[in-house]
This record gives C-alpha cells, sequence and structure tokens, in this order.
C-alpha cells in the first residue's frame, strides 16, 4: 500500500480502493481508543468527511478529479473550517462555528481533498515541545510504552500522518513548527517563504513570521500540497543532480549538544552527500550567531502574539497553559520604539543571511539537536523551557529570515529514535529547494 499522495491518488483513479474507503480508515484509527486519535485531533473526525469522501469518488469516476481528490487531509485546528470551532489547542477561544473556510481550507477543498479532522497542537503555536494540557499530548510513534513528546507546535499533525489517520496534514511554522514535529516523527516537514499563502481565517502567533506548511511522507508530497495552496497547477519538480549543488555545514551553535544519535546520523548523510558529488562547506555563520539580537525586548513573535492575546489575556488568563501563558506575556513591557527596532535589526541579519549564502545552494544541518525526550521528563518548568529552546535553537533561523526549510527524515540509530536533517533555502526559491531535497532524500534514504 502506497502512503504518498501521488500513491495513493494512483490507486483512486485506477478504482484499486475508493475515497470512502480511505477515509473511513483514517476515521476507525481516529476512533480507535487504544490509538492516538483522540489526543490527535480535537473534537474527533469532521462529520462531513464521508460526504467529501462520497463526493470525491463521483469526481474521479466522471474524470473530473482535482490534484487531490479523495486524499484524506487533516489542518492544524487553528484554520477556519465552516460549521466546525477553531480552539487553536485552548480553551479560551468562543467565538463559534466559522461561517467559512478559511481560504487554505477552501483551496484543499477545491482540489479535491477530505478534510478528516482538526489536529491538536501546542496551545496557540506557541512551544515546540507538543504538550498539551487541556486536549491532552500525543505520543510520538516511537518508543510509546513510555511517551516520548511529538513536537509541536503541529504536533497532532504528525502523528496524524506518522499513524494513518491522514495521508497529509497541514499545519503551521512560526519557529520550526512544521519541521520540529516531522523530525521527532519520523516524517518530512516543510516550511515555505512566508507570505504566498493567504493566512485569513486562521488564529496567528505572529503575523510577521508565521508561514503556512505541511507534515508529509515525501517532498514530492509538501511539494504538491505547497502548489495546492498557493493556488497555482501543480507541476513536477525538476531533476537535480547532486554533483552541481553547493551545500553549506554551519558550524558553531547549529552543531552544539547533539545527542550522540543525531551527530551520528547527520556523519553518515553528510558521507552519503559527498559520495554523490555534491558540494560541501564547512562555514561559520555571522548571520546565526547573532540570532539572539532578536530575543531583546521579548522578540517580535511574543509582541506580535501578545498584541493579539492583550485582551483576551485580561479576562481568561487564568485559563491559559502557564508555560503559553509565561512567553506570551514576556512581550509586554516592548514599546514601540522597541518593536522598530526588531524589525529593523531582523532586516539587517536577513540582508547578512543573503551575502553569506550567496555561494551556496542550501545549508544542511540537524533539524533538532536530540531524540525526542519522554513527556514525564519534562514537568519541571526549567527543563520544558531548556527543551524548547534547542529544539527551536537550528530551526528559527530560517523563520527569522523568511526563507524556506525543510525537515527530512535521518537514517535512524540502534535505539531507532526518528531524527531529520534541515535544508535551508534561499528566499523565494522554495521549488529549487524542494527538488534539491527530492534528489538528497534519495541519496540519504
Amino acid at each position: 500500500m502506497p502512503n504518498t499522495i501521488r500513491g495513493f491518488g494512483a490507486l483512486l483513479r485506477a478504482r484499486q480502493c475508493s475515497s470512502l474507503e480511505l477515509a473511513g480508515a483514517c476515521i476507525d484509527r481516529i476512533h480507535d481508543p487504544a490509538g492516538e486519535g483522540p489526543r490527535a485531533f480535537i473534537g474527533g473526525p469532521s462529520v462531513r468527511a464521508m460526504a467529501q469522501a462520497e463526493a470525491a469518488d463521483r469526481l474521479i469516476r466522471d474524470g473530473k478529479g482535482g490534484p487531490l481528490s479523495g486524499i484524506p487531509v487533516s489542518v492544524k485546528d487553528l484554520f477556519d473550517v465552516e460549521g466546525e470551532t477553531t480552539r487553536a489547542g485552548s480553551r479560551v477561544l468562543d467565538r463559534g462555528p466559522a461561517i467559512q473556510d478559511s481560504p487554505v481550507v477552501a483551496r484543499l477543498k477545491d482540489a479535491g481533498a477530505v478534510i478528516v479532522g482538526r489536529t491538536n497542537m501546542s496551545e496557540f503555536a506557541f512551544t515546540g515541545v507538543g504538550i498539551n494540557p487541556h486536549y491532552g499530548t500525543p505520543r510520538n510513534p516511537w518508543d510509546r510504552s513510555v511517551g516520548r513528546i511529538p513536537g509541536g507546535s503541529s504536533s497532532g499533525a504528525a502523528v496524524a500522518v506518522a499513524d494513518g489517520m491522514a495521508v497529509a496534514s497541514i499545519g503551521t511554522d512560526t519557529g520550526g513548527s512544521c519541521r520540529i514535529p516531522a523530525a521527532l516523527c519520523g516524517l518530512v516537514g516543510f516550511k515555505p517563504t512566508a507570505g504566498a499563502i493567504p493566512d485569513a481565517g486562521m488564529v496567528p502567533l505572529s503575523r510577521s513570521y508565521d508561514a503556512v506548511g505541511s507534515l508529509c511522507r515525501s517532498v514530492d508530497c509538501c511539494d504538491l500540497l505547497d502548489q495546492v495552496l498557493r493556488g497555482e497547477t501543480p507541476a513536477p519538480l525538476e531533476a537535480v543532480a547532486l554533483g552541481s549543488v553547493r551545500i553549506g555545514i554551519p558550524l558553531g551553535l547549529a552543531q552544539d549538544e547533539l545527542d550522540e544519535e543525531v551527530s551520528d546520523a547527520f556523519m553518515q548523510c553528510r558521507a552519503a552527500l559527498l559520495r554523490s558529488g555534491a558540494q560541501l562547506a564547512d562555514l561559520r555563520l555571522a548571520s546565526f550567531d547573532r540570532l539572539n539580537e532578536l530575543a531583546a525586548h521579548g522578540g517580535i513573535v511574543a509582541v506580535e502574539a501578545f498584541a493579539w492575546h492583550r485582551d483576551l489575556l485580561v479576562d481568561r488568563g487564568a485559563d491559559y497553559d502557564p508555560l503559553v501563558l509565561r512567553r506570551l506575556t514576556a512581550g509586554a513591557a516592548c514599546s514601540a520604539a522597541d518593536y522598530c527596532w526588531l524589525l529593523r535589526r531582523r532586516e539587517e541579519l536577513r540582508t547578512a543571511y543573503l551575502r553569506e549564502m550567496a555561494d551556496y545552494d542550501i545549508l544542511a544541518m540537524p533539524t533538532v539537536p536530540m531524540v525526542a525526550p519522554r513527556i514525564d521528563s519534562l514537568e519541571d518548568t526549567d527543563e520544558f523551557y531548556r527543551v524548547n529552546r534547542l529544539l527551536l535553537r537550528n530551526t528559527s533561523p530560517a523563520n527569522a529570515f523568511n526563507t524556506c526549510a525543510i525537515s527530512l527524515p535521518m537514517p535512524r540509530g540502534r535505539a531507532q529514535a526518528p531524527i531529520g536533517m534541515m535544508l535551508m533555502g534561499k528566499p523565494g526559491q522554495d521549488r529549487r529547494m524542494l527538488a534539491i531535497a527530492q534528489a538528497v532524500a534519495r541519496v540519504i534514504g
């Protein structure tokens, strides 16, 4: 049985299975009391999923299917879906059912996707860990008996795909929220250059940093979804010969404090890329080393998030996850002048990054420095924040510089822990980076 969008699409067009069967199998897994469905999906499966699947089967039968016809897709609980309540992984939003689909959901439906449900997440997408005290934390597919974090904030999205409750998931990425859970759950997670996909009808974390991304089984799946969400007619990626690709390997912070399994796997991938003929070079990036400057005054994300939540915090502050509340209120004291300074400094660092990348096509580094820790090991607040900082360390530069990045599964070590390698490209050159990523994925296997 295939596990990609094109693979299932071929089966559907050949009438070797139906969308009703695919959606039904996903919904059965969501309902399974012994599985992660109750924690991965807020409110369970969509009540309209089977009707959408039936409609998709009719269109496929009539030869009128779209690029996603009949494919079960989940959406993060940030996007409005007509008739359903958007909670953003929280208990404080009391807005009632959405009166219309967000543009992201509308484009998925127009392409024929079956929306199987809304996935759980870190509250308001504001941690990279994936723990949610309100709706439960979906457990990582690895070492499930002890209960490990899925990564966040798109936690339910990753577990949904890993456990076959959806073929693909739509998430958001403000500091690594698609790439972190993808790395920890053995998937591909894509963050595009922000701005090309409409974010109306989506609960924001930080308008300056938010990007709509995806978690899937392949680079091709991520590319196909990205084209659909941009409103483009899907076209295949160009074939790339790695012998012509120049890859920079950032030294310093990006490779500090690596778990042994992560370090070993990254060295294996590096060796495989060298054998493929790719041109690799170690480098120090001043733009990376200076990123801590953007944490001043709480940081842009915290400032913009606090501005959105300010009124809610007055009435419902006690109902927030305390771990998220602390991060939100970090932006409360920032003045308008401080915020303007942060925006200018971000642009300066982005310009420096582009200058440093002039001789390279992409960067490659571990997505996260660790294997997924146990959920119960993060009950201590200080340890939670330490792990959260480490998880976000390598992924957040792509958001700060507003460029594209993707996490690919790396070979697993003795403990079989899922781990990821991140490729980071240049702003606006998303399809070039995706084409390189597809070639890299074949090499690192």
